[in-house]
């Protein structure tokens, strides 16, 4: 079964037109969208519905596209959220990824284009088969990429795909330099200016989250990249 066939999608966007070209092309690939105009109908709407993917426009009536993404992120860590802008700007890039979204498209983007980085995000969150499914050991947590957790008997720290996936590249590569360009090739797709302002984001999350554990650091290799140090 494709990742379309059985998706179930938010997409909440006050441009009719292309909010129009966007659900036909998804409902004609097997997708079910329930579309909402304005920021605050897409929340009680997430609040009703099992979602499998969120996309929402930045500049909403109501409730802005960042709002709406961070009061989605806090009701589900791991739902992913794919933001349709038109703002250019690094700064409202990396407010997104702040705010807990995964991924972002910039208008006027091609439709192809979409429904390749909705499938990516649908394949890996619906596969049933991954490497590490069993959780690992990795100092005093444990890692289940499985679950999007890093965990611990007195707590569990509910990642973001995109956290999960950087988490696991590091620890597949443990003990090892990894060039900023490897990792954002592997992660993102390709290397460029803004996607590393927005892996630094990303990188920052991890620590915090590993903050006071033995026997794992994050390192910055200057000028390099990043190694992930586990004792």
């Amino acid at each position: 079964m494709t990742p379309s066939s059985k998706a179930k999608v938010l997409l909440v966007e006050d441009d009719a037109s292309i909010a129009f070209i966007v659900k036909d092309n998804l409902e004609d690939r097997g997708y079910e969208v329930v579309y909402c105009v304005d920021g605050e109908t897409g929340w009680q709407q997430f609040m009703r519905n099992n979602f499998d993917i969120c996309l929402l426009d930045v500049m909403l009536p109501k409730k802005d596209g960042l709002a709406l993404a961070a009061q989605i992120r806090k009701k589900n860590e791991t739902v992913p959220i794919l933001m349709l802008t038109a703002l250019g700007s690094d700064e409202s890039k990396i407010a997104g990824f702040q705010k807990g979204i995964d991924d972002y498209i910039t208008k006027p983007f091609n439709i192809q284009e979409l429904l390749l980085r909705m499938e990516v995000f649908l394949k890996r969150t619906q596969k049933k088969s991954e490497p590490m499914e069993e959780p690992v050991p990795i100092g005093n947590l444990f890692f289940d990429f499985r679950n999007l957790q890093l965990k611990n008997e007195h707590e569990t720290i509910q990642l973001t795909q995109r956290e999960a996936e950087l988490f696991r590249y590091f620890y597949q590569n443990k003990n090892t330099v990894l060039k900023r360009e490897d990792i954002l090739t592997k992660i993102w797709g390709k290397d460029d200016y803004f996607l590393g302002r927005s892996m630094d984001v990303f990188i920052t999350k991890l620590r915090k989250y590993i903050k006071g554990q033995p026997g794992i650091e994050i390192q910055t290799i200057h000028g390099v990249g990043f190694k992930m140090i586990v004792s």
